[in-house]
């Protein structure tokens, strides 16, 4: 059964996931393009971050940062290692889709690469309903992003 904690920044398995995460993302996206957000930039108070576990094995993380009271941004979305390949990161966005239902958003929007290396994250997101769409919020177009967007019910 999957098992949500918001916040958890403490615990050493998030704690190493997402530095992974950093590490990664950085490394992979040109100069003033990678928009991951560290540790402390997720601890903004207008974000919430959950970490989802399955009996005592981390398998994700997420994040969804408000933009304003109908309108949110995902962040900080990854699988574990040992849980990627069996649709687990659908798992990961639904969670986040729900949560964002619970607390009213109407619009979700994400920043992606656009890179060769970003080409599973964006099939999933297009899998879970996202579209693309212009830049949002602070985002200027960019080569190297893709945006994407889906309105959410809350029915």
């Amino acid at each position: 059964m999957l098992k949500s904690i918001e916040g958890n920044f403490d615990n050493p398995e998030v704690h190493e996931l997402l530095i992974k995460h950093f590490i990664e993302l950085r490394s992979v996206s040109p100069e003033g393009s990678a928009h991951v957000l560290d540790i402390a930039g997720l601890k903004d108070p207008t974000i919430k971050f959950w970490s989802l576990w399955e009996e005592n094995d981390l398998m994700g993380s997420g994040a969804l940062k408000f933009l304003d009271k109908e309108h949110g941004e995902f962040k900080s979305i990854r699988v574990s290692d040992n849980f990627r390949g069996k649709g687990n990161g659908t798992k990961v966005i639904n969670h986040l889709i729900n949560e964002a239902k619970k607390l009213n958003i109407k619009r979700l929007s994400l920043e992606t690469g656009a890179g060769e290396f970003f080409l599973n994250a964006r099939k999933l997101f297009s899998k879970c309903g996202f579209k693309p769409c212009e830049p949002f919020s602070h985002y200027k177009k960019d080569i190297n992003s893709i945006y994407m967007t889906m309105l959410i019910s809350n029915k």
